[in-house]
């Protein structure tokens, strides 16, 4: 049963996500500052509003600049979205986290942080309810999302992520995701295993994932790629007709230097 849902709902057992992921539309405001500068005439008409679910202070908000108030319009509204599948054992939800930019001194952006795509995983506490207060986590970078994307019908790929490498408590927590196919070849199970020391957890939740289900993901994930490595900002930061001639004269003599001044 797949669930398309555009709002939070109370905490303890519930038949979906009770957080949902909010985004508010930095993208389009980085291209708004842009296009202001480019245009000084240029005039930014608000947008409709639709309505503000109660945000989750969990979710990871969206990526700020310190000139994001020069753009001189309201601030954008909260958009929540999840992709979730349920089934008779666990519930799988599907969110995204967008890229960090960071404000230059020339007045360009620079993307520090790619985004990644967050698999929560809930266990199921009876019929059609789901104990999210026991749900686990695994973050997918844009490279194990390519992974997943290219797996074959009886192909399978597993990741391992230690969320304190590099810390003292390196080691102590482990995160294995496993993707294998269904034995009669209809789907895959995504099974995550998660070890933590910390509090004497040791949990695997699996669900599996028909063909169906399985091709919406991949093509959720087609989508989202580009929007998650920040490549659609600067893509429209070159399609303004009255900057056109400069970008690609720019472009011309950058690309010259650098190819033939090695």
């Amino acid at each position: 049963m797949l669930n398309l849902f555009l709002s939070s709902s109370s905490p303890g057992l519930t038949t979906q996500n009770p957080k949902p992921f909010c985004v508010r539309h930095s993208f389009s405001s980085i291209d708004s500052i842009a296009a202001t500068r480019l245009n000084p005439t240029l005039s930014l008409s608000p947008q409709p509003k639709p309505p503000d679910p109660k945000p989750s202070p969990s979710n990871a908000a969206a990526p700020t600049t310190s000139n994001s108030k020069t753009s001189g319009a309201s601030s954008p509204p909260r958009i929540y979205v999840g992709h979730s599948i349920y089934k008779g054992k666990a519930a799988l939800t599907v969110d995204v986290r967008p890229p960090e930019f960071t404000p230059l001194e020339t007045g360009a952006f620079k993307m520090t942080k790619e985004g990644y795509v967050l698999l929560q995983f809930a266990p199921a506490a009876g019929v059609r309810q789901y104990d999210w207060g026991r749900k686990q986590v695994f973050s997918l970078s844009v490279t194990e999302m390519g992974t997943i994307m290219s797996l074959g019908l009886s192909e399978s790929c597993e990741f391992f992520h230690d969320p304190f490498k590099g810390k003292s408590e390196e080691g102590k927590v482990r995160k294995v995701l496993k993707v294998e196919p269904l034995p009669d070849g209809t789907g895959h199970f995504f099974n995550l295993s998660v070890r933590n020391m910390l509090i004497n957890l040791d949990e695997s939740i699996y669900i599996p994932i028909t063909r169906a289900e399985y091709t919406v993901l991949v093509s959720a994930f087609n989508f989202i790629v580009p929007y998650l490595i920040g490549w659609h900002t600067f893509a429209s930061s070159i399609r303004r007709p009255e900057d056109t001639s400069r970008v690609n004269n720019a472009n011309s003599r950058s690309s010259t230097d650098f190819e033939w001044s090695r």
